[in-house]
C-alpha cells in the first residue's frame, strides 16, 4: 500500500523546492502582495517587518535573494543592506530595493550600500517576477 502524494496540481508534495526569499517591508498589505506573487511564480517566501527581524531570519536562514523597502522602522533599508553585505553568507546574494524613493541620489547610495537593483512601489507583479528570474532563475512550480 502505497502513499499518494500528489498535490492535486499535478506535481508531487516535497519533491522540488523554490529558491528562498525574503522580503522585508513594515507594510503588511505590501507584504502580503509580495508574498502572494513570489509564490505564484514558484518561489519560497519568507517576510520580515523591519531591517532587524530581516537580519535575523538571514542570519537564520540563507536566502537566494532578498527584496527590501528603504523606510521602515528600527533599522533602514540602506543599514539592512549594509549589514547583510558584511556577512560572507551574503556578499554575493542579490539584494533589490522595493521602495517609493526613486531619486538618483537615493539610487547612488543603494548601489554604495550593495543593492543590485531597484523597483519602484507600486510595483507590477509581472515585472517583478521578471527581475526576480534575471536574478535568481525561474521559480519551481510543483
Amino acid at each position: 500500500m502505497g502513499i499518494n502524494m500528489s498535490n492535486g496540481i499535478g506535481g508531487s508534495v516535497g519533491r522540488r523546492i523554490g529558491k528562498k526569499i525574503l522580503a522585508v517591508d513594515d507594510s503588511g498589505s505590501l507584504r502580503q502582495m509580495l508574498t502572494f506573487s513570489l509564490r505564484t511564480g514558484g518561489y519560497q517566501v519568507v517576510d520580515a517587518i523591519d531591517g532587524v527581524d530581516g537580519l535575523a531570519k538571514a542570519q537564520a536562514t540563507q536566502f537566494d535573494l532578498i527584496l527590501t523597502d528603504q523606510n521602515m522602522p528600527n533599522m533602514d533599508g540602506l543599514s539592512f543592506i549594509r549589514s547583510l553585505r558584511a556577512m560572507p553568507a551574503y556578499r554575493q546574494v542579490p539584494i533589490l530595493m522595493l521602495t517609493t524613493e526613486s531619486s538618483p541620489e537615493m539610487k547612488s547610495q543603494g548601489r554604495e550600500a550593495g543593492a543590485n537593483g531597484w523597483l519602484v512601489k507600486p510595483f507590477d507583479p509581472n515585472r517583478l517576477l521578471e527581475v526576480v528570474a534575471k536574478c535568481i532563475g525561474p521559480g519551481v512550480l510543483a
